[in-house]
C-alpha cells in the first residue's frame, strides 16, 4: 500500500466520525476512531490541506 492511499484511508475514517457526529477534539476523534494518536494528526493534516476541516474551541469540524 502507498503511503497516498495509507493516510488517505485513515483522512477518510476521521472525515466518516466527524461526518457523522458534532465538532470533536482530537481525543474524541483518537476514541471515535480506534486510531493511532499520530494517525489522527497525520489525518487532520491530510484533511486541513485539503480544506476540509476547521477548528473552533479546539474542536475539528467538516468545513464541506
Amino acid at each position: 500500500m502507498e503511503s497516498n492511499e495509507y493516510f488517505g484511508s485513515k483522512a477518510g475514517t476521521v472525515w466518516n466520525v466527524l461526518n457523522n457526529k458534532k465538532p470533536m477534539n482530537a481525543v474524541q476523534l483518537k476514541k471515535a476512531t480506534k486510531l493511532k494518536s499520530e494517525h489522527v494528526f497525520a489525518a487532520l493534516g491530510w484533511l486541513a490541506r485539503e480544506g476540509k476541516i476547521g477548528i473552533s474551541k479546539n474542536k475539528f469540524y467538516l468545513t464541506e
